[in-house]
């Protein structure tokens, strides 16, 4: 059973985008691409963006902060290029760019994952945290990982963040 700690405010919608970092995949093949914006989109949240871009770390980093310039948007959610092979750069890109960890999003992630298809939950770099007041999320390329993120992490708590980060804009720190 999942506790819920406390109650997010009704009806807010966030803003998001949607980035897949992919060699290979266009819209039509794009499968976690747009699982990812069905189930936002289920949630009552608006998909603000959706670009697919080749794994390269220039490309990826101009995206982040493009995105990162537009003060309306909560949430930039990438897949892809999270894994070890030579090709998978997100994760070097985005983990010098974030300014904030979350470092129990990629713990729990992994630990989800370790359930689901044992040790090979390892090789996972699935990151989140904050770049430029957005909320920024790294999952894994496939269907299934990015499922389980989806409905076990990220929606249950996206609210709560993105309030969280709303709060900060408001309130002067002194």
């Amino acid at each position: 059973m999942t506790h819920i700690p406390h109650p997010d405010s009704p009806g807010i919608a966030v803003k998001c985008a949607v980035v897949t970092v992919s060699d290979t995949r266009s819209q039509q093949t794009d499968k976690s691409g747009q699982l990812i914006q069905e189930l936002l989109r289920n949630a009552n949240h608006s998909i603000e963006a959706y670009t697919i871009l080749k794994d390269e770390p220039v490309q990826i980093q101009e995206q982040i902060e493009r995105l990162g310039q537009q003060s309306s948007l909560d949430v930039v959610i990438f897949n892809g290029g999270t894994g070890i092979a030579p090709r998978d750069t997100t994760y070097d890109t985005l983990e010098r760019m974030i300014e904030k960890t979350l470092p129990g999003f990629g713990e729990l992630f992994r630990f989800l994952s370790y359930q689901e298809i044992g040790s090979r939950a390892i090789a996972s770099r699935a990151v989140a945290g904050v770049y430029q007041q957005k909320l920024i999320f790294s999952l894994p390329g496939s269907s299934n990982a990015v499922r389980l993120a989806m409905e076990k992490l990220i929606l249950p708590e996206l609210v709560h963040l993105v309030g969280q980060l709303r709060q900060s804009k408001t309130t002067p720190s002194g």
